[in-house]
């Protein structure tokens, strides 16, 4: 079993226990955004502004690994053509409990976007992908096809941790490991892992995030920091996760 297996076994595992990231939106936030009150989280405590999307009405939406019934069904309350990809079979169960709530069948695509995206050339007008990279090895082939499925001056809005996260233990007050974290390149670190029921996850650098969206053929308009929402670094104002506009050239 690869990597990308085993986590989707495990955030299935996580959504079933209550995982805040799979619990879907209620009714009312449903009705709340068909009448354009709205908000949703490429990371865990600002929203994303509205101007980053523009009109949503008949645009174009990938949900690239972004399953759970959190941002997809606001989009479609918005009047968009929404396609969500995920690799995790409970988030998309909680996309179809959205679905058959509020009245519409969900595009839902069980895919590992690791992969090649079963999508053709230029598809989509906006990818939304909240944190999620954390669990991708590389980055450079998804960017590359995020680049390809979007139409020429479509717009990629991209959630990431910068890395400090796996720096701390639990308790976020001791540096205990170094970066870059990558369980499959140190056994004591994949077995730690596992034991935490933590999934095989990866720090990444700016130049994989950002710098890699630039040479995948996409220009940053705008960008911001955030905070864990909760624990010693939160406290501490220390933001752990970067959110990212940008747009293919």
């Amino acid at each position: 079993m690869n990597y990308t297996d085993i986590n989707a076994k495990i955030v299935d595992s996580w959504v079933q226990n209550g995982w805040e990231w799979g619990r879907p939106i209620s009714h009312e936030t449903f009705e709340k955004a068909k009448n354009g009150e709205w908000g949703v989280y490429l990371t865990p405590t600002k929203t994303v502004p509205h101007e980053w999307f523009g009109e949503m009405r008949g645009k174009k939406i990938l949900g690239l690994a972004s399953g759970g019934g959190q941002q997809i069904p606001v989009f479609t309350a918005l009047g968009a053509d929404c396609t969500v990809l995920d690799y995790s079979t409970e988030q998309l169960k909680r996309e179809e409990e959205v679905g058959k709530r509020e009245g519409y069948t969900p595009k839902c695509v069980r895919a590992d976007m690791t992969k090649p995206l079963p999508f053709e050339d230029g598809t989509f007008d906006l990818i939304f992908n909240p944190v999620s990279n954390c669990y991708v090895e590389e980055l450079g082939p998804i960017w590359k096809e995020c680049a390809r499925v979007l139409k020429p001056g479509g717009v990629l809005l991209v959630g990431f941790d910068n890395g400090f996260n796996y720096l701390f233990d639990e308790d976020e007050t001791v540096i205990k490991y170094t970066l870059p974290y990558n369980p499959l390149k140190d056994e004591a670190l994949y077995r730690e892992a596992m034991d935490l029921d933590f999934g095989v996850q990866f720090s990444h650098t700016l130049d994989e995030e950002i710098g890699g969206q630039l040479r995948a053929g996409f220009m940053l308009t705008d960008i911001y920091e955030d905070t864990n929402g909760g624990g010693f670094l939160h406290e501490h104002g220390v933001p752990c996760f970067v959110a990212t506009r940008c747009v293919k050239k």
